[in-house]
């Protein structure tokens, strides 16, 4: 078994449940109210900040050039295209990226652990959250794939940048990074990344019921 689908397991109720949540199947059959898709980016769009600081930590800390570039060209993408999403959809359902919406409670919990992982200065730690916030999102995205481009552009393109073969290419990479970090890892450090990798899934799950249920106040 592959290193990162042995950590999948050890994750596995939480990891279906963030992948085949209520919330991102109302997403993707076009039911889910304007004001929860609004509300779930503007909280979405805090992690663009410390999703960039922990991509751009795990590029420094990389063991070769080789290993960094891929990252590197992902990178281009989230301050790129997925930026300017955040900013038309946001705008189109009538809300505002400035001033940033106050972080919910689960969105500073998740961006507690990215901004841990990346100060950590271990590699292996960056990829668990990397991977499971990457990963997953394929995972629930791409059954829905075909139902994209006969939804609003805030549900089809959200569901787009988070399927197909480039993004495909993107979770293949981080998965095969950190099958590779895991085989030079001791036994506590691999304890570490699994406990990691298992907290970062709670999060997505609970940050998926959170949006559903309306996000409580800071």
């Amino acid at each position: 078994m592959r290193p990162t689908d042995h950590l999948r397991a050890l994750a596995a109720d939480d990891w279906q449940a963030a992948t085949r949540h209520p919330f991102t199947d109302a997403l993707a059959d076009g039911t889910l109210p304007a004001d929860r898709m609004l509300a779930y980016l503007q909280q979405d769009h805090l992690f663009i900040d410390g999703f960039v600081r922990l991509l751009a930590s795990a590029i420094a800390n990389a063991p070769s050039l080789p290993d960094a570039i891929p990252a590197a060209q992902f990178l281009g993408l989230i301050s790129g295209p997925e930026n300017t999403y955040f900013l038309r959809a946001i705008d189109a359902l009538g809300g505002t990226c400035e001033p940033p919406a106050p972080a919910a409670p689960i969105t500073a919990e998740f961006q507690a652990l990215m901004a841990q992982a990346a100060r950590s200065g271990r590699y292996e730690q960056m990829l668990a959250v990397l991977v499971v916030a990457e990963w997953s999102y394929l995972d629930w995205a791409t059954p829905h794939a075909d139902k994209a481009a006969d939804l609003p552009f805030w549900f089809g393109e959200w569901i787009t940048l988070h399927s197909g073969e480039g993004f495909e290419g993107v979770v293949a990479y981080l998965r095969s990074q950190l099958d590779s970090a895991w085989h030079t890892l001791d036994d506590d450090a691999k304890h570490a990344v699994e406990t990691t990798f298992r907290h970062a899934v709670t999060l997505e799950r609970r940050f998926f019921d959170a949006a559903q249920s309306g996000f409580p106040s800071p």
